[in-house]
């Protein structure tokens, strides 16, 4: 069953399921990279008119649209493509042994790995809950960079959340940070 969940930007819905999406970390896809798509499935959901994004997570897909498409519309293309999914295949839509991983850096910097892990523990699940999603670009002189990414992703209020609250809590527990901007 999908339940569907209104997020804090009105252009994106998020589609829970019961069952798993995805066995790899947060996946997001753009229409304008459709040519390298390799997944069936996202392809065939990027290429509803409106869709300009789509985001799968473990759980949960994000679908950002464009202004002048209706969910009314879109709706129940989305759900009948996840429900067809599942008819069709038993496995989540991304597998691990299907995706690239990069290799972890062990000489990362001692700041950097708390600035991700406040991120991962702290932020993550917050956006998750709107059907978000954060990544972390890089940490230099006191500034974090992070994309916004899924219902986030030019959301009216993503740059509240990233003022108040991300910045805040990372300011919190990791004491060389000193503002967060978006890329």
């Amino acid at each position: 069953m999908i339940q569907i969940e209104n997020t804090p930007n009105p252009n994106a819905l998020k589609f829970q399921s019961e069952k798993q999406l995805s066995e790899v970390d947060t996946q997001e896809f753009q229409k304008k990279d459709l040519n390298q798509i390799k997944n069936e499935f996202v392809k065939n959901i990027l290429n509803f008119e409106g869709v300009e994004l789509v985001l799968i997570s473990k759980n949960f897909m994000s679908v950002k649209k464009d202004e002048k498409t209706s969910w009314d519309t879109l709706k129940p293309s989305i759900i009948s493509s996840i429900n067809d999914h599942f008819e069709k295949n038993k496995e989540p839509i991304f597998l691990k042994k299907n995706v690239v991983f990069n290799k972890k850096n062990n000489d990362e910097d001692e700041t950097i790995q708390k600035i991700k892990d406040v991120l991962e523990t702290k932020v993550r699940p917050a956006v998750a809950k709107d059907g978000g999603d954060i990544q972390f670009i890089s940490f230099n002189e006191g500034i974090v960079n992070v994309k916004l990414k899924g219902s986030c992703s030019g959301c009216p209020s993503s740059t509240m959340t990233l003022k108040q609250g991300v910045q805040n809590l990372l300011c919190h527990y990791v004491k060389e940070v000193k503002s967060v901007e978006a890329s």
